[in-house]
């Protein structure tokens, strides 16, 4: 189901995006697979995970330049994912997506560093844009 993404009719993506990579972590397979077939057909290289520790075990062999994450996944939660992964990779440029947002989560997400936390249902185009800063900026 993409009932976490609204796209505007017609719009035709962008190929020319700069080669970036990019990991998505999301234990709901369809919303995964969905973004990383959206991001890739925007020029992006994505790899994905189902969950913090396997998205943490990637990163052990791989880098990425940006990091999508859920907030409520089973086995690591998106906030304990953030917690390790600034211990692993402090530098780490981090989206994270939630349908559950709540003021603590955001408060502790924003304190672990992540650059913004949006809540779902995700417009493609808004969280084109901030893509789009963070690779200014990389």
């Amino acid at each position: 189901m993409l009932d976490f993404l609204y796209f505007e009719t017609g719009r035709r993506l962008n190929v020319q995006q700069e080669y970036k990579r990019i990991l998505v972590v999301d234990d709901e397979e369809n919303a995964r697979v969905a973004l990383s077939k959206i991001l890739s057909h925007d020029g992006y290289d994505v790899s994905t995970a189902s969950n913090g520790q396997e998205a943490l075990n990637f990163l052990r062999s791989k880098d990425v330049e940006l990091i999508i994450t859920d907030l409520n996944m089973p086995e690591m939660n998106g906030l304990m994912f953030l917690r390790e992964l600034n211990r692993t990779h402090p530098a780490s440029n981090v989206i994270m997506i939630t349908a559950y947002g709540e003021v603590e989560s955001y408060l502790e997400a924003m304190t672990l560093g992540v650059f913004e936390y949006i809540n779902k249902p995700v417009r493609y185009d808004d969280l084109k844009k901030t893509i789009d800063k963070i690779f200014k900026t990389v």
